[in-house]
């Protein structure tokens, strides 16, 4: 280095695809969104899909999520209405009104989807149909499918085989603490065979029920476990994909193993000979001990000679075969592949190709061809980011990462006309707690509904707050005021607290600048050379803002702006203080255009996240949308003006471009 000065190195930008798909997580047709929907999903992903809009065109990116219509849950939820509450519509009307409803609070918190469809409803049920049976036919024509027979759940009492919810148990899974098991599943995410459930229950008549033996379509899930090992390997070294989704991968692609209580040894010795070839791990310190498999197919067969021998057990986190089909009534049709009576698709396998249904629908609605899907699923320049919660990591990282691997010819290759697969990059939340504690529909800690938060807080403020709480890094507490029943009355309400820096300081300095033009400046604003302090800060800015978000660092994205705001109102109120005691008019004017600047700045990078009162802002400069262009994210304001004094809207007295709640009015500042 020469002169004795450091060389300065700028950190290389990220790199963003050209077109990209951004999902939220389906949520149940059984329900309105509560809290933890918006909170924990899709304010996520709307920002994620506004700030990719402007920075690499609206054009290049289609953000869809729907209504969840099918599977058991909701065919409870529609069977107890009708017998508790009298309802008398059919299912379809019951989806519908829940849909409607989610639609609406998606709107109110200004969830910018370019499709909110719905599986078994309308359009976007006719084009999921379609999508659904070709999915699984390629499936099984690239040899992925198997027919296995499996025993299900029958309630003699009830004279019917039962599906999902209808029955209730507890997780075979060791390590697992839920006490709602399903029939194959459980409320945390755990897959296991049926047969394995503990101590089930019918939920519709409260009998213990009885094994049958089923058909089923099963994709071949374990045949993926070491393209999965080496998937999950890959992404914990980008730096885009959080170390939530590579290890909780991980977790789930154990080798089979049985997990046997110490004090059962002496039993477990008189069957081991029956069983296939194991390898016996004891475990120092541990209350149990392990027997290991090769295939999982021995491990399941050992399992079955363990309940027939009275000896519980737990099994491991291994793989398992995913289920593809059912005899539940209310699903999509599945196709007939070899003779079989006809079934229909279980509810999670469709939900994960769904959003291609709602992208082709998309396009439908925006006059573009169902086929440029391939454009934006397939292509190598383009990306899918699918916005999750940390509950839902094993049904897309796992299962969905595996199907779509079996829709490539080979391994790392993409044929668009094919509609060959690229796999997404999955951004899970951890959990989202409701004052301290998880919240549950189905729990015991009823979590807000997510329509009556909008009786306490503007959907910016509440956007702010989701954002800023780094559900990437843990699990954080919502601790709304208006619901904790152990605030003090003076403590400050925390969700109204982060708005501040919006409908206080924010405001505050626009609305001095916006008021000082038509004072001095008979409503032009001026426009000139922004001085190198100003540019490098702004600049320092966007580059900081820009890394976070390519990491889906949404918390540290709203520290940029906390810092970038605070900073300019400081300044702000200095130099136009100093140029009102000096009565000097060009030191206004420079202050002014330097003010103007980081005002620009800050709205583009709040853009995603407060889209109204920034779009607010834009209407009242009377500029283009191309001012949210990353393409000029650098310019200043004499370029989009043609380096003129330009005319603002008129700004009346107490207008705010971001508002504080009806309730909040006789509040104080921060």
């Amino acid at each position: 280095m020469s002169d004795n000065k450091k060389e300065f190195h700028e950190i290389p930008r990220p790199e963003f695809p050209k077109r990209a798909i951004i999902t939220g997580g389906m949520p149940y047709g059984n329900k309105k969104l509560h809290f933890g929907h918006i909170g924990g999903v899709f304010v996520f992903a709307d920002c994620y899909a506004r700030f990719l809009r402007d920075r690499i065109g609206a054009e290049n990116v289609i953000f869809v999520s729907g209504t969840d219509c099918y599977g058991s849950p909701i065919a409870e939820s529609y069977r107890k209405l009708c017998e508790e509450k009298g309802f008398t519509g059919t299912i379809k009307d019951f989806v519908k009104e829940n849909h409607d409803a989610q639609k609406k609070t998606l709107d109110d918190y200004l969830i910018s989807l370019d499709m909110f469809g719905a599986s078994g409803l309308g359009r976007t049920a006719e084009i999921h149909d379609d999508v659904t049976d070709k999915f699984i036919r390629r499936l099984y024509e690239n040899g992925h499918l198997k027919k296995i027979v499996t025993k299900q759940f029958f309630d003699e009492k009830a004279g019917c085989f039962l599906n999902g919810r209808q029955v209730v148990g507890k997780c075979p899974v060791d390590g697992c603490q839920s006490e709602k098991g399903y029939a194959d599943e459980c409320d945390l995410g755990h897959q296991y065979m049926p047969e394995n459930l503990i101590d089930p229950k019918s939920t519709l008549t409260g009998e213990t029920p009885i094994m049958k033996d089923v058909e089923n379509w099963y994709f071949d899930l374990p045949s993926y476990n070491k393209l999965l090992k080496e998937y999950s390997a890959n992404i914990s070294k980008q730096k885009n994909v959080r170390k939530l989704v590579s290890s909780t991968i991980s977790e789930f692609l154990a080798d089979p193993v049985i997990h046997i209580k110490n004090e059962l040894l002496e039993q477990y010795e008189k069957v081991k000979a029956q069983m296939p070839e194991h390898e016996f791990l004891e475990e120092k310190k541990k209350p149990s001990f392990t027997i290991a498999f090769k295939e999982l197919d021995e491990m399941n067969k050992a399992c079955e000679i363990l309940s027939a021998n009275g000896i519980r057990y737990r099994t491991g986190k291994t793989l398992v075969p995913f289920r593809l089909t059912g005899n539940i009534e209310w699903g999509v049709k599945a196709p007939i592949l070899e003779n079989e009576e006809q079934l229909t698709v279980w509810v999670w396998p469709e939900s994960l190709w769904a959003p291609i249904s709602f992208t082709k629908a998309a396009l439908e609605v925006k006059g573009r061809s169902m086929d440029e899907w391939k454009d934006f699923w397939c292509s190598k320049d383009a990306q899918v980011y699918q916005f999750i919660g940390a509950d839902n990591i094993y049904f897309y990282g796992v299962a969905e990462m595996g199907m779509f691997m079996a829709l490539q010819k080979g391994e790392n290759t993409v044929d668009p006309a094919d509609g060959e697969m690229q796999l997404p990059i999955l951004c899970a939340n951890n959990h989202i707690l409701f004052l301290d504690k998880k919240a549950s529909s189905s729990g015991a800690i009823k979590p807000p509904m997510a329509a009556d938060l909008l009786d306490f807080y503007t959907p910016e403020q509440l956007r702010m707050h989701f954002l800023g709480l780094g559900l990437g890094q843990h699990s954080v507490s919502f601790m709304p005021k208006p619901y904790n029943p152990n605030a003090n009355p003076d403590d400050p309400d925390p969700v109204v607290k982060d708005g501040f820096l919006l409908s206080n300081v924010f405001n505050r300095v626009i609305r001095t600048c916006f008021y000082t033009v038509q004072k001095y400046f008979d409503g032009n604003m001026p426009v000139g050379e922004v001085s190198e302090e100003i540019l490098a800060e702004a600049k320092k800015a966007v580059l900081d803002y820009e890394r976070f978000m390519y990491r889906f660092e949404f918390h540290q994205a709203t520290y940029v702006l906390d810092s970038y705001i605070r900073k300019m109102s400081k300044y702000s109120s200095k130099v136009l203080s100093d140029a009102d005691k000096a009565d000097d008019n060009e030191a206004r004017r420079a202050a002014l255009i330097n003010v103007f600047h980081m005002i620009r700045t800050a709205a583009v990078l709040l853009h995603p996240m407060a889209p109204a009162g920034t779009e607010m802002i834009l209407e009242y400069l009377q500029l283009g949308d191309d001012f949210w262009s990353w393409d000029k994210i650098f310019d200043t304001l004499a370029d989009f003006t043609g380096g003129k004094d330009h005319k603002l809207k008129f700004l009346e007295p107490r207008v705010d471009f971001f508002t504080k709640h009806q309730s909040q009015l006789s509040a104080d500042g921060e």
